[in-house]
């Protein structure tokens, strides 16, 4: 029954000594997946195997993002306090770090690696947001000014060149043009026009941001960005008529105006409580690997389920209700940290939560 809420009972992945914090699934290797944990430990698994192929210790504190060299899964990046190292995972436990870089000057949150070329983002708690050249092993641009609190999230538009995009607990998204180190677009939902006031009474920070890594979704172009909110809301905007010329001029900081399709020609979607959705705040969001690319927005809450969404429904025609938004929702007990999907049929869906235990789902 299109979503109806289950207990699924899931495979479970051992090997973290504390809770585990970000888990990542590589695209060329399916069931490849590897995780971070609180114990500075990366564990990597091979679905087909009982059992964790190997351990890798990287840091004395914990790592709080993980991301895959683009076009290269034997690499992976790991963030942990203001430092950032790339492992080999082919060497398991004897690996070394291949790089090290350390621009940030507060905690960093995320890191993101560009899907059409070798530059990495990294986030931190003071809102600062540094651009990496991997190839030249170098700092390429700091963007400021854009959050004034905690940057929670980044990632790159892999059809737009320059093009990322980052969250923050300012309740704000902004996308940049990171070859000119300029904001071209502010979003603020923190203000009343963006705001939801009927979901919960948390802020509407944002958490986690998610990009799908095409934009030829079921046969049709969709340039969009999904945004994972404190309160509640799963966001889908189109970045497309967003960053179109608009009609009427913004205000001066480049906020945006509106909700759904306004006279301003932009085009949001919100997936809430009222759909079926989370009734605290989400914590994470990403879109499906598995089957036909995008076709799937799965988000993870603190109110300790998963929600499988048939955005495309309500997208494409930006109606005011359907009883299939929600395709499925998954009890997983637990505050859920991150979540990520691989592109295999079966063992398709892996959660986080604030156990030490990774969670693997069909859906």
């Amino acid at each position: 029954m299109a979503g109806e809420a289950k207990n699924l009972k899931p495979r479970r992945l051992r090997g973290h000594k504390a809770e585990a914090t970000c888990c990542i699934s590589s695209s060329s290797r399916p069931g490849f997946v590897a995780s971070s944990g609180e114990d500075g430990l990366i564990c990597l698994f091979d679905l087909r195997c009982q059992d964790v192929a190997s351990t890798i210790d990287v840091a004395k504190g914990p790592i709080s993002s993980l991301c895959f060299k683009s076009g290269n899964d034997d690499l992976v990046y790991a963030s942990s306090g203001t430092e950032i190292t790339c492992l080999d995972v082919r060497l398991g436990s004897q690996s070394e770090p291949v790089e090290t870089y350390n621009y940030n000057k507060d905690e960093i949150n995320q890191i993101s690696f560009n899907t059409k070329s070798n530059f990495l983002a990294a986030v931190d708690d003071c809102g600062d947001v540094k651009i990496i050249d991997t190839n030249q092993k170098r700092l390429c641009k700091s963007l400021r000014g854009a959050h004034s609190s905690i940057c929670s999230s980044a990632q790159f538009v892999p059809w737009k060149p320059w093009a990322l995009i980052t969250g923050g607990l300012d309740s704000k998204l902004a996308i940049w043009d990171f070859s000119k180190a300029r904001k071209l677009l502010v979003i603020d939902y923190g203000v009343p026009e963006n705001m939801n006031l009927g979901q919960c009474l948390n802020p509407a920070f944002v958490h986690s941001i998610a990009v799908p890594q095409t934009d030829k979704i079921l046969g049709a172009s969709y340039k969009i960005c999904a945004v994972a909110r404190g309160d509640g809301i799963v966001d889908v905007i189109d970045l497309e008529s967003e960053l179109r010329p608009l009609t009427k001029p913004r205000s001066k900081n480049g906020v945006g105006q509106s909700a759904n399709c306004n006279e301003s020609g932009e085009k949001r979607i919100h997936l809430d409580y009222s759909l079926g959705g989370h009734t605290a705040a989400v914590s994470c969001v990403s879109f499906s690997t598995f089957g036909e690319e995008g076709k799937f927005l799965i988000s993870g809450g603190n109110d300790s389920s998963v929600k499988v969404w048939n955005w495309l429904n309500r997208f494409s025609s930006l109606q005011s209700s359907s009883v299939d938004d929600l395709a499925l929702s998954i009890d997983i007990k637990r505050k859920v940290n991150w979540l990520c999907t691989t592109p295999t049929d079966s063992e398709n869906l892996i959660v986080c939560d604030t156990s030490k235990v990774l969670k693997v789902y069909t859906v």
